[in-house]
């Protein structure tokens, strides 16, 4: 299967039925193969709205939870992006359509070296990829104006608040177990931090230190 114009269609139409309904975000996941996200087995399952293993023990999270998810983080064309997670890389080569600027890190160097070759091979320059433990997010480059986690913290975590900058936006899942999670939004404020609970999801874990693949 090809990401050819009827592909297309049935892919916009699955994410407007599941409320992705933001023009721009539409626009960015219409103009992103997740064919070149996914491979063996389940390449022939790229245009299905659901979550689909990759190495490391991760997830390609289903695209009507990645459209959500950027469609709450509300990203404008000037905005410089955290993405912690990088898994496959999907998500990062969305954000890319819409920020000035994405820095995406992952715990697995095997993960962040793969996709940063296919965003070489897509000339997606706006996008850096480095290997850390995300929790802590990437203060040389701090404030960020979105800050947006692929997996689950029991909390948001204290360093990603602190790098948020006023008036900015943090979009992540939260739950203590992979069957009780909440996707939520955080707005910072002057003189504090907004909570949104925003529907239920499913994420894999957000995990302290290095990976070992």
């Amino acid at each position: 299967m090809t990401f050819d114009a009827a592909t297309k269609m049935q892919f916009l139409y699955a994410l407007r039925s599941k409320g992705v309904t933001d023009a721009r975000v539409l626009t960015a996941m219409e103009k992103v193969d997740r064919a070149l996200f996914v491979r063996g087995i389940f390449a022939d399952r790229a245009y299905e709205d659901m979550p689909l293993p990759i190495t490391c023990g991760q997830t390609i999270s289903q695209p009507s939870v990645v459209g959500l998810m950027t469609q709450a983080l509300q990203v404008s064309d000037r905005d410089k992006v955290l993405e912690v997670g990088t898994g496959s890389g999907y998500q990062a080569a969305i954000l890319s359509k819409l920020a000035r600027r994405v820095y995406t890190v992952d715990r697995y160097r095997s993960l962040v070296t793969a996709a940063r070759a296919i965003f070489e091979r897509q000339d997606m320059t706006n996008i850096t990829t480095f290997t850390a433990d995300g929790s802590y997010g990437f203060s040389e480059q701090a404030p960020f104006d979105r800050i947006l986690l692929t997996a689950a913290a029991e909390d948001p975590p204290g360093p990603l608040l602190a790098q948020l900058r006023v008036g900015g936006i943090m979009v992540l899942p939260v739950g203590q177990s992979d069957t009780v999670q909440s996707l939520i939004r955080v707005t910072r404020h002057e003189n504090g931090y907004d909570y949104d609970e925003l529907r239920a999801v499913r994420f894999v874990p957000l995990l302290e230190g290095l990976g070992q693949e």
